[in-house]
């Protein structure tokens, strides 16, 4: 059977990719002012990290439901698809788990739906769509699909600056970046993230950070991951930079740039540099 893609709108692809891919996407919502929104529907990313920078209280996150899941799995597998389902790390979101309920309530119990545990977000989740999209071009079965995405996963390294620790802080999503709490809250952070956010190292000034995304690219070419992207959120200035020094390092464009939406970046804030990338020839 043909296999249709779905997934949550963590993965912030390019709008265009996620087209051309026919990606089927189920949003998370941003609750703020008292009312729920859909991630999908917020399209002014700039005004809502304004609104973050203003201080007051905090958005809060929420993954989608049951229903949610079966309005999008129900269609396809009544036109005939297998579904590969791809999301947001378990260790983040309980979105995984409810798109496994969804899949359970299934009139077939679910036996065409396949969920797949990322165990990573953002950029990191976009490759191993792209990985996943690849195989389905080349006509691949389900399992042929998911394969191919944890092949993606296997080779991934992805790791991104912030200008603060404050927002993972503030919405309690601070992970093993714990260590570098209290007077730290000063220093910039270098973070993984590999089902749960995990410290890596930290750094004085956003130079150095820069730098540091830098030096993360040439590794990451020198360990033969070639498909490389870059992810910010707003900071669109220094990912504009950090593509530059990307051209050099690998003599190519990057997979896909694009900025982390109001999900994610209700935990991390504004500021946020990030660098990834997998073997090309997987995706």
């Amino acid at each position: 059977m043909p296999v249709a893609l779905v997934s949550d709108t963590c993965h912030y692809l390019p709008r265009p990719i996620v087209n051309e891919i026919g990606l089927q996407e189920v949003s998370l919502y941003v609750n703020r002012a008292g009312s729920a929104e859909r991630e999908a529907d917020i399209i002014d990313y700039g005004a809502y990290y304004a609104s973050l920078a203003a201080g007051g209280a905090l958005p809060t996150t929420s993954q989608p439901s049951i229903g949610d899941f079966l309005a999008v799995y129900e269609p396809l597998i009544s036109s005939g698809y297998d579904v590969v389902s791809i999301h947001l790390s378990g260790g983040l979101s309980g979105t995984v788990a409810a798109a496994t309920q969804a899949r359970d309530q299934l009139a077939d119990g679910g036996g065409r739906v396949h969920i797949v545990d990322s165990a990573t977000a953002c950029g990191a989740q976009g490759l191993m769509l792209l990985a996943a999209a690849a195989a389905v071009r080349m006509g691949a079965d389900a399992a042929a699909v998911v394969d191919r995405a944890e092949q993606a996963r296997a080779s991934l390294r992805f790791l991104f600056s912030l200008d603060t620790l404050e927002y993972l802080r503030r919405g309690g999503r601070i992970g093993g970046a714990q260590a570098f709490l209290g007077a730290a809250l000063k220093i910039k952070p270098i973070l993984s993230l590999d089902t749960e956010i995990t410290a890596v190292e930290r750094v004085r000034t956003s130079g150095r950070a820069f730098e540091r995304m830098v030096s993360l690219l040439e590794q990451l070419k020198a360990d033969g991951r070639d498909g490389w992207v870059v992810q910010h959120a707003h900071a669109h200035g220094q990912a504009r930079a950090l593509v530059e020094r990307g051209r050099e390092i690998f003599g190519s464009e990057p997979v896909f740039t694009s900025e982390i939406g109001p999900v994610i970046g209700t935990h991390i804030g504004p500021g946020l540099l990030g660098v990834g990338a997998t073997r090309r020839a997987l995706l």
